[in-house]
């Protein structure tokens, strides 16, 4: 369907307009006759597919007609928040005095303080700081009228809870809510209808399920040679890549190793400011920075549409995870790829995944013997870049970190095997 087949204000077709949103995506086209019609939804659909503009789009166009009313949006983390806010700011581009605020963590509360002196109409929050603001009375939500749980699952996983039930009891009972995530297993499912009066549910194709655009792979590898298989991968590709870890450690090492052999990398994680995560998004959307070391902390909040390849370097503890690590990629109907490293001692957990989301060509045997590096199951064998190449690589051979001398790179004299 056509956006034009909605009721919707004119300053919103035109902002869509702007961005080359005309026709619908499968999960837009189900939940906007649902929105318009003022009724609670839970809706389920693979990551990329659409769903920040599912619910924005019915929200504003209702807030547009009714100044009175505002909006909240909860998301589990800050990048994700960033990501709407900075959406929604481009669908309200003829709307000027659309007034709106994203609230999270990690910055000046003080300056959220004077922003909410003035009437905000719509807020994007994380649950943690929007609890610090209610506990100060420096927020009211006594006339929210749209309710957006974003990532509910999400939120329910990382212990968000208890927040989430004493932010209700602020709300009105008399309110819209929607449930918009990309899995959702049977107990998120009971809890959001906890939430939730009589909602309609829509689920776009396998909604725990990747994306088909996503071309997946699968590498054997000892722990002790992933770096350097890393290194070797990153040469064989262009174009943006992220690359997940577990552990802030884990990324903080490997963002360290791979600048010193002259990528463009930069890291995000929990344990950076927001300042530095902000700016590392924006380096990586702008293309300033072509690889992004990322935590899960990530998976759930980058919206770049240029990445082609994830990498994940192990396998998250939450399968789910795994969904939204390789969903960074593939993105709006764009083909991507995703290729994991797999242990010898990560194969059982890498075959329950397989099993878990059906995924077929890229099981592994569940044997004693060790892996072998070179083994790749579903995965081209091509050739690491020539080391005698006269166009310059970010190989192994190039080393350690550029000389002050001349600029070039050059080989450490003691060089220590080390892994993530």
């Amino acid at each position: 369907m056509k956006f034009t087949e909605f009721p919707l204000a004119k300053s919103l077709l035109s902002a869509l307009n702007d961005i080359g949103f005309n026709e619908t995506t499968p999960i837009q086209e189900k939940a906007l006759p649902i929105l318009f019609g003022e009724r609670d939804l839970i809706a389920t659909s693979q990551t990329g597919s659409g769903k920040t503009a599912a619910y924005l789009i019915p929200m504003l166009n209702h807030l547009i007609e009714t100044p009175n009313k505002r909006g909240l949006i909860l998301v589990p983390t800050r990048e994700l928040a960033t990501q709407v806010f900075d959406f929604m700011q481009q669908l309200l581009k003829y709307e000027k005095s659309m007034t709106s605020i994203r609230i999270v963590g990690g910055v000046d509360i003080r300056r959220q303080f004077r922003q909410l002196q003035k009437k905000q109409r719509i807020i994007v929050a994380t649950p943690g700081r929007l609890i610090d603001h209610l506990k100060r009375n420096t927020v009211q939500l006594n006339n929210i009228e749209h309710l957006v749980l974003d990532e509910g699952d999400r939120m329910i996983d990382m212990g968000f809870l208890p927040q989430l039930k004493q932010i209700i009891q602020y709300l009105p009972k008399k309110r819209q809510t929607s449930f918009f995530t990309a899995t959702l297993d049977k107990k998120v499912s009971e809890l959001a209808n906890s939430y939730l009066q009589s909602p309609e549910k829509v689920s776009i194709g396998q909604s725990s399920r990747p994306v088909k655009s996503i071309r997946q792979k699968v590498l054997q590898v000892r722990v002790e040679e992933k770096e350097n298989r890393l290194l070797d991968e990153l040469n064989q590709r262009s174009g943006a890549v992220i690359v997940f870890f577990r552990t802030q450690r884990q990324t903080h090492k490997a963002f360290g190793y791979l600048k010193q052999y002259g990528f463009h990398v930069d890291q995000i994680h929990g344990g950076r400011t927001q300042g530095q995560r902000n700016k590392a998004i924006s380096d990586f959307k702008s293309g300033k920075v072509r690889i992004l070391c990322a935590t899960d902390v990530a998976s759930r909040g980058i919206d770049a549409p240029h990445v082609e390849h994830v990498i994940n370097m192990d396998i998250p503890h939450n399968h789910d995870d795994y969904i939204h690590r390789i969903g960074r990629t593939a993105r709006n109907g764009r083909q991507g790829e995703a290729l994991s490293f797999v242990a010898p001692n990560e194969v059982r957990t890498w075959n329950s995944l397989v099993k878990k989301y059906e995924l077929s060509g890229v099981d592994l045997p569940e044997s004693p013997r060790k892996a072998r590096s070179k083994k790749t199951k579903n995965f081209s064998n091509a050739k690491p870049n020539s080391r005698s190449s006269s166009k310059p690589t970010n190989s192994r051979s190039n080393s350690k970190p550029h000389s002050k001398s001349n600029g070039r790179p050059q080989r450490s004299k003691k060089t220590k095997r080390r892994s993530f």
